[in-house]
Formats: C-alpha cells, structure tokens, sequence
C-alpha cells in the first residue's frame, strides 16, 4: 500500500493508540517524524522514542505518556496536507488553546514549534495541532 500523507497516517496512528490506551506504538520511520517526535518529547507529551532498524524503512516505536491515567495528549490533529496545503506568514503564526498546546510549522529553519518560529521570527508550513 503506498503512503500519500505518511504524517497524518503517523497521526491517526497515535491517536487510535491513545483511545485505546496503548503503553507503546510502532510508526513508519521519517526524518520528519523523528523532529516531530523529539519536539514532542520535549514539551513532554511523550515518554521517549526509539529507532527499530528492520532492514527498510525503519519504525519508531513512541512510548506514550499518560498522566493520573489520562493521555498526556488529547488531540493530535493534521492541518496542512498534500492536497490543500497551509502556510502562514510570520506574523499570523497560530497560538492553539492559547498557548496551551502546541503548532508544528515546517520552516526553512527547520521543523519548529509556534513559539520558536516566532522567536525566530519566520512563518512556514503548518504541519498540525497537539494539545
């Protein structure tokens, strides 16, 4: 089966293995889902990750954080995809909850959080919504 949109595969992935009440999940392996996952593991909505060499691709296998027995994440959403693609400008950088959760651009500084992308000061791709 070929992939047309591996993040949001990745995604609904994660979001079945939430609903579900999974300890760990196995992903197709990216470059873009390893920075995807390492910022996730640094706003601490994930325990950690691993790289599975399985002689093609590769897998990741996330480790999924529940707090008081409630998922860390609520809702991982994909914004952007291939065939309606959203990109902002530096100054309409989205804030999701208020701050309180998270946007993931793809820039031409690499892949960022909102709040490093304004830092930065530079708009790019919205990749998707945690929160």
């Amino acid at each position: 089966m070929s992939r047309t949109d591996l993040i949001a595969d990745t995604f609904t992935i994660i979001r079945n293995a939430l609903m579900a009440r999974k300890k760990n999940v196995d992903v197709p392996a990216s470059k873009i889902n390893k920075q995807i996952f390492e910022i996730l593991k640094n706003h601490q909505y994930i325990d950690d990750y691993k790289f599975i060499d399985d002689k093609k691709q590769g897998i990741l296998r996330i480790y999924l954080r529940y707090i008081s027995g409630k998922p860390a994440m609520r809702m991982i959403k994909r914004v952007s995809k291939p065939g309606l693609r959203t990109y902002v400008k530096k100054e309409k950088v989205p804030s999701v909850l208020r701050g309180r959760g998270l946007a993931i651009l793809t820039t031409s500084a690499g892949i960022l959080t909102d709040k490093q992308a304004r830092e930065k000061g530079i708009g790019g791709e919205v990749i998707g919504y945690i929160w």
